[in-house]
């Protein structure tokens, strides 16, 4: 299929990338139209087109960022997850309309033939096959066309300000702005029985907005804003003021805040960094509100892609609810989209429009129905191996297939393992992604459908997933006896590691757990000093973790199960690698989190050893990330964030330097054992100990008490 490319060089192109496959409990959808947001879409493609110093001007944010990567991973590597996010290709659009192809077997609501509206900016792309979760579709009705449907995304997007503004019957409200979330506001003010005043500085606009319905518009370089507000409100001032531009600095606010009566309402639509004069916006007590996109359930990952619906009693009007109530409106005539399409384009031509977007207001893009559909899976069942002991040393492995296309595993993966064995498929669940890996990395193929690639026995695999889907496919590699290579955790309970206990049994294949810092140079440095020293061992491992972003994927615990068991299993497995086989551990966080992100555990080990694990998302980022200590006889070891190792021994300090955190040492260390080179470098009882520690790690916090492993 074809997709829209936006490269951070500001190129577009239309590539042709794997179609996707419906995402867990979602549907399939071949896209017949969408539309183009000239705000968003020509901010991201001038953004794009920036130098190098523009953007870190505009995005201080990700140069921090960079900053803090530096420090814990160096330079290079920082430089080259740089290089990977301005080399990667972005999707664009974010409302499209279809009909739906294919139908994931959770999915109660839609049927193979069902008309569908779209949304979302990380799946209605503009492409000839999208997957969208269940509750970021809704089935178009009778009487409304798909390019009419293809709006309601965006008609969304207005709603929830004309919702958040508090509008009723009669009451007056300016609409700041007039492109097309401005024009759409308009006319559901419209719809719902207020009065709207439309604002804007381009007069095309305006006869847009008294077609949308808006009673009186207003240029503000012709006429005076104030004085017009004045005498259409009698003197009090506007009930509410809807903010849809873009941008920074007081003006628009100012002029926002001038226009409103006495405890009126600002509601900020569009990508408008406010500054408030604070003496105006105190004497009249005004109410600022922000809406967020859609409506309630944007951003909240359990919502759009979990399928959890919030009840109707507690929450009205949802994004999938406004969805539906866009649709109806379109249904009945109220919600008239013609005024704003200014531009019809077929999707094999959508290239030069973005050249144009300035003089646009909907701008759809109209795909062919000749699509390909529901791509074939019948290849992808897993096949069935007699039950046997593996073989520690495999016969040689001529190539490597990947599942899992992210920032991790292209900068600190795969560039390891480039031209030291062949690479086969590339899987991964965006196709635009997919694509550009297999382009960059020079794969034979991109699939988005691993189940396609799973029975294939003669090859490596690769698993850089979120955490949920590393045990399935684990699981399944396994069954076609694989030799896989998956980054941790392993997996995210008991119940899957038993699993994976019995798929071992029965496989011709081997499990290695991305554990890369026991690779680490600093580390082999450390246990050669060990060597030279005998009795037990205190370690204690600090992680400065930082707080986690509300935003970011760990933060949803069924995709990542938390960071305690997503990320600081790397380091009870460090311990485990340094001091041996742990035999008691006991554990406490900071309060009593229901997803605990800071903990501090203590462990005992066979021999007598101890360790100290201090996991905090606390603390300043201006202290290293990661630092240990090991005591031992005569000896102590410190070192920081793997790059720097102080050795303390018979008085004297010695300072030694690295430049890596163990991702090219355990991926060499890998692919020597599949070229059939060298043993495996971390047999499965090990990294099978390392997760059974971290889960008495997770139920000593639950139960309050010391647990024996």
């Amino acid at each position: 299929m074809k997709q829209l490319a936006q490269y951070q060089d500001g190129r577009l192109e239309l590539q042709d990338v794997p179609a996707p496959v419906p995402p867990p409990g979602g549907i399939l959808v071949q896209t017949l139209c969408s539309v183009i947001s000239p705000g968003t879409e020509r901010m991201k493609v001038e953004q794009a087109r920036m130098s190098l110093l523009q953007k870190a001007k505009a995005r201080p944010d990700q140069v921090k960022k960079v900053i803090d990567t530096a420090k814990n991973l160096g330079w290079k590597a920082a430089l080259q997850k740089v290089r990977n996010r301005l080399e990667s290709p972005a999707p664009l659009g974010y409302s499209a309309a279809g009909i739906v192809v294919a139908v994931d077997e959770l999915n109660t609501r839609f049927q193979v033939g069902d008309r569908v509206a779209c949304g979302g900016a990380e799946c209605a792309f503009h492409a000839e096959m999208i997957a969208v979760p269940d509750l970021l579709a809704s089935r178009i009705p009778q009487g409304v066309q798909e390019w009419q449907a293809a709006y309601t995304t965006m008609a969304s997007i207005s709603m929830e300000a004309v919702r958040q503004s508090g509008a009723g019957l009669g009451e007056r409200v300016l609409v700041l702005g007039q492109g097309l979330v401005g024009l759409l506001a308009t006319s559901l003010l419209k719809a719902s029985g207020a009065r709207v005043m439309g604002v804007d500085f381009v007069s095309s606009r305006l006869q847009a907005s008294l077609a949308m319905g808006a009673e009186c518009v207003v240029n503000p370089s012709q006429s005076s804003l104030a004085d017009e507000v004045r005498t259409w409100t009698g003197g009090y001032g506007v009930d509410a003021v809807l903010l849809c531009v873009g941008g920074k600095g007081p003006g628009p606010a100012d002029t926002a805040i001038s226009c409103l009566r006495d405890r009126g309402v600002m509601v900020i639509v569009g990508i408008y960094d406010a500054e408030l004069s604070w003496k105006t916006a105190y004497m009249k007590d005004i109410q600022v509100r922000y809406s967020r996109s859609y409506g309630p359930g944007r951003y909240d990952p359990q919502y759009e892609w979990g399928g959890q619906d919030y009840p109707l009693g507690h929450v009205r009007w949802t994004e999938n609810r406004n969805f539906e109530a866009c649709l109806e409106l379109m249904r009945t005539g109220r919600l008239d989209l013609n005024p704003v399409t200014t531009r019809r384009v077929a999707f094999e031509d959508v290239l030069g429009v973005y050249d144009e977007l300035g003089s646009e207001l909907g701008v759809l893009i109209e795909y062919g129905k000749t699509c390909s559909s529901e791509p074939d899976r019948s290849s992808g069942e897993a096949r069935e191996f007699p039950v046997r002991i593996q073989a520690e040393q495999p016969r040689k492995i001529q190539s490597l297939d990947v599942v899992g296309a992210g920032n991790f595993v292209r900068t600190m993966l795969l560039p390891h393992a480039k031209g030291k064995i062949s690479f086969g498929t590339i899987v991964n669940a965006t196709g635009l992604s997919a694509r550009h890996v297999k382009e960059k990395f020079g794969f034979e193929s991109a699939e988005t459908d691993a189940s396609k690639i799973m029975a294939r026995g003669s090859s490596a695999l690769m698993i850089g997933t979120r955490h949920h889907l590393h045990a399935p496919l684990v699981l399944q590699a396994l069954q076609a006896g694989r030799h896989v290579f998956v980054e941790k955790p392993l997996c995210l309970n008991a119940d899957e590691l038993a699993q994976i206990d019995t798929a071992m049994l029965a496989s011709e294949g081997s499990v290695m757990v991305g554990f890369n810092r026991r690779f680490a140079p600093a580390t082999a440095a450390v246990l050669e000093l060990l060597k030279t020293v005998s009795g037990p061992k205190t370690l204690s491992f600090h992680v400065n973790a930082g707080v986690l972003a509300p935003d970011h994927w760990y933060a949803n615990v069924a995709e990542s199960g938390g960071r305690v068991l997503g990320e600081a299993c790397h380091f009870f497995d460090f311990a485990c690698h340094l001091l041996g086989r742990p035999v008691k551990v006991m554990a406490q966080t900071v309060g009593r989190p229901t997803v605990p992100d800071s903990v501090t555990a203590q462990i005992v080990f066979a021999d007598g050893s101890s360790a100290q694990v201090i996991y905090s998302s606390e603390g300043d980022p201006a202290f290293p990330k990661e630092t240990f200590r090991v005591f031992a006889s005569g000896l102590v070891c410190e070192c920081e964030n793997f790059m720097k190792l102080s050795v303390f021994q018979q008085r004297r300090k010695r300072v030694k330097s690295f430049a890596s955190k163990g991702h090219a040492e355990e991926m060499a260390a890998w692919l020597a054992f599949l070229h059939g080179a060298g043993s495996h470098p971390l047999p499965y009882e090990q990294a099978r100990q390392s997760m059974q520690l971290t889960f008495a790690v997770l139920e000593s916090l639950r139960e309050g008490r010391s647990i024996a492993l």
